[in-house]
This record gives structure tokens, sequence and C-alpha cells, in this order.
């Protein structure tokens, strides 16, 4: 079984404007997390990039250095994204992969993290803190919840208009 976090969360905003949302202005809602860091320079901003061997997802840092967290392996605008997950101390074969659904509802978009793939990393590797399975991924999906809140905030931002009317 692997071990995996499912966030989800409705956001009042069309599939591809969240989907735009999440990919174009990452930089923007990405707030970093001092337990979960990509490497000990982080954190730098967050940005969806051509790169050698296609889109990928990286973390600029302030000393200009760029740090690869992971390919893009599915890249479908206002349904889907899966992107490979890594963090600098990561050894070969730890390999996590986040899933991005965004579905159309009544009322905008369900947006469903799922990041999977964490019983590759050991529990005492220092990117799981040592902390039991049930804690780290509970707070791994804590993170996650924190995050989609973010994008929902520039997802309707950037929809709304003057006095909260819908932009067209």
């Amino acid at each position: 079984m692997s071990s995996r976090v499912v966030v989800a969360l409705r956001i009042k905003a069309p599939p591809i404007r969240v989907f735009e949302a999440f990919t174009r202005e990452i930089a923007t809602w990405w707030r970093p997390n001092t337990l979960f860091t990509f490497t000990p320079r982080s954190p730098g901003v967050m940005a969806f990039e051509d790169g050698e061997g296609g889109l990928r997802l990286v973390e600029r840092l302030a000393s200009g250095k760029v740090f690869e967290v992971g390919r893009v392996r599915a890249w479908e605008p206002g349904q889907r994204l899966v992107v490979g997950w890594r963090q600098a101390t990561f050894a070969p074969g730890m390999d996590t992969e986040v899933e991005v659904r965004f579905e159309a509802v009544e009322d905008g978009t369900r947006v469903t993290v799922e990041h999977r793939g964490w019983d590759s990393v050991p529990a005492e590797h220092v990117a799981r803190h040592r902390f039991p399975d049930g804690l780290f991924l509970r707070r791994h999906g804590e993170w996650w919840r924190d995050l989609l809140e973010g994008l929902a905030v520039v997802a309707l931002d950037r929809q709304q208009g003057p006095a909260g009317e819908n932009a067209s």
C-alpha cells in the first residue's frame, strides 16, 4: 500500500482558471513550510518552466541556482496535472508524485491533490523528520490544505473585477 496524502478544496472559479492559477501563478500562492523544504537553501520561488527534457517544476533560489523538483508527467489544462516530486536529499529510487485534478462542480471547481509514493522514503529520512507515518502524512496534508487555500485566493482574485463582480 502506498503512503499518500489526499486533500480537496472547492474553489468558486472555472477549472481552466484554477489550473492556470496553479501553474502560471504558483509563485504567487505557494508558501514554504519550514518542515517541508526542497533544499537546505530553500525557500526559493516556484515555477513551471521548459527545460532540457520537457516541462518541469523548479524552485529558483536567491543565489540564482535552480533546483528541479520534478518533471511534468501529465499536463491537461483544466483537468489534470501530474508532476514528479523530490527533495535534494532523496536517494535514487525515492520517488514521490503529485497529481492535481480539477473537477467542474456546480459552483466552480473541486481541486484534489494526491501526493503519493511516500512509502519510497524511509521514516528515518530527514524529509519525514522521523515522524510516524500517520503523523507525517497528517502534517503534510495540512500543508497542502494551506497551499490550496492560497491558490483559492489567487484564482478568485484574478477572476473578480471591481466590487467582487466577475470579470468578463
